[in-house]
């Protein structure tokens, strides 16, 4: 406790100590708040199908998707309190410090001293996870009877999810850390054309490099399914390299569909637990929808916006860099660029919660949008059969607090979703 709280009190002169502790507690109360209004809401409104989905959905069905949310919400609680004690722990309780001052003692170069003190936090952050990926698979999947998954896969999964982070991420790092180092105060614009061309890249090999090293990928048979998506795609102007149906059932009972990649390098990907729930036409309207995503350009809205709160996140830590009440508010005594760059990717969600809502706002324009793409290209009233399989079969809770889902929800609730299809039905 010392190591943690002498530290804390010692700063709680610094100002931006003060500002950055009440940005927490404002960013994790809100969280707090919200998660326990979503599951008051939730349990307050399962013994009972909504009206809109009384004859198509059951009573037992709908329980479960409120189980299943509230379980999966108080994981989540737990896991929110972990990371803001672990955050606190890292920064003001001296955590980054002491693991940069180690690596320091071996007087190695100072990039590849920054690259080894980050990546051991972020292993470290790899390790906290891991309790609640497990809990989640193989307590709450399996008992909500989702969970394929097998604990060899799992330990499979984490270690190639790590060294994909280590593989790919620590020279992209270490690149990022010479430009700092080398290119002076406008750092942060090389900084930023280097992680937009990395996440273009990385969209780009995806689906034939990455994907593949978790997951089957079989060409869809042909047949009177692909005959159609076919038709689908050459009516909607969609070029892909292929129709992909994926093992997601190796790992879990959930379904969905998905176009991914860019250029002559997209992919449309079903999982087989879709295949294997929905019929030909409600295939063909979920996936007018994603297709929708395409041509409404969603994309590249999506990768413009990001482009931007990248750029002006890389401006920020270009002024910040050059603070000491940066670096000594937060605790950290090691006043360099890989520290700056560490502390500054674990502290800018604290400050920008805000941003949430607004973001998830026009996502739900966006489905909005597909899925008035799909009533043109496809049956209106199978995309709404469809979707009613997807929220029952994924146990989806059909009644989510209004203010929950407005903050965290990047689809619109069931009941609006399907309301907004069937007036655009009635229109036309």
């Amino acid at each position: 406790m010392p190591l943690i709280v002498n530290p804390i009190l010692s700063l709680l002169m610094n100002t931006f100590t003060v500002i950055f502790l009440i940005a927490l507690a404002s960013s994790y109360g809100i969280q707090f708040w919200l998660s326990l209004r979503q599951k008051s809401y939730v349990i307050r409104h399962r013994e009972q199908v909504p009206a809109a989905f009384r004859d198509k959905v059951s009573l037992a069905a709908h329980q479960k998707a409120a189980d299943y949310t509230v379980e999966k919400s108080k994981l989540g609680d737990i896991d929110s309190l972990t990371g803001m004690i672990f955050l606190i722990a890292l920064t003001l309780g001296g955590g980054i410090s002491l693991i940069f001052d180690f690596w320091t003692t071996f007087d190695l170069p100072t990039i590849v001293t920054g690259l080894l003190a980050v990546a051991s936090i972020f292993l470290l952050m790899a390790l906290v996870d891991i309790p609640f990926s497990l809990y989640q698979t193989f307590v709450i999947e399996e008992k909500f009877g989702f969970n394929k998954n097998t604990l060899p896969q799992f330990i499979k999964d984490q270690l190639i999810s790590l060294a994909l982070t280590q593989g790919i991420g620590l020279p992209v790092l270490a690149l990022i850390l010479w430009v700092m180092d080398s290119l002076g105060n406008l750092w942060w614009l090389c900084a930023w054309l280097i992680i937009m061309s990395f996440s273009l890249l990385m969209s780009w090999l995806f689906p034939t490099v990455i994907a593949p090293l978790f997951n089957k990928f079989t060409p869809m048979a042909d047949g009177s399914l692909k005959l159609r998506i076919q038709n689908l795609l050459e009516r909607c102007g969609f070029n892909s390299q292929g129709i992909f149906i994926m093992d997601g059932s190796r790992r879990s009972g959930h379904g969905n569909a998905y176009f991914t990649g860019l250029g002559n390098n997209k992919r449309i990907v079903f999982f087989d637990t879709l295949i294997d729930s929905l019929d030909e036409d409600e295939l063909e309207a979920v996936l007018a929808h994603e297709l929708g995503h395409f041509r409404r350009r969603h994309v590249i809205k999506m990768l413009f916006a990001s482009a931007i709160m990248t750029l002006i996140s890389f401006a920020v830590l270009g002024w910040l860099i050059n603070k000491d009440w940066f670096f000594d508010g937060l605790g950290i005594s090691t006043h360099t660029n890989a520290a700056a760059l560490l502390v500054f990717m674990l502290v800018s969600p604290v400050f920008t919660t805000f941003m949430q809502p607004i973001s998830a706002y026009f996502q739900r324009r966006f489905e909005f949008e597909a899925d008035d793409f799909a009533i043109e290209h496809a049956q209106g009233a199978k995309m709404i059969s469809g979707l009613v399989k997807l929220y029952e079969e994924n146990a989806s809770t059909l009644t989510p607090d209004p203010l929950y889902s407005a903050f965290h929800y990047s689809h619109p609730p069931a009941a609006i979703r399907i309301a907004h299809i069937e007036e655009k039905l009635k229109s036309a």
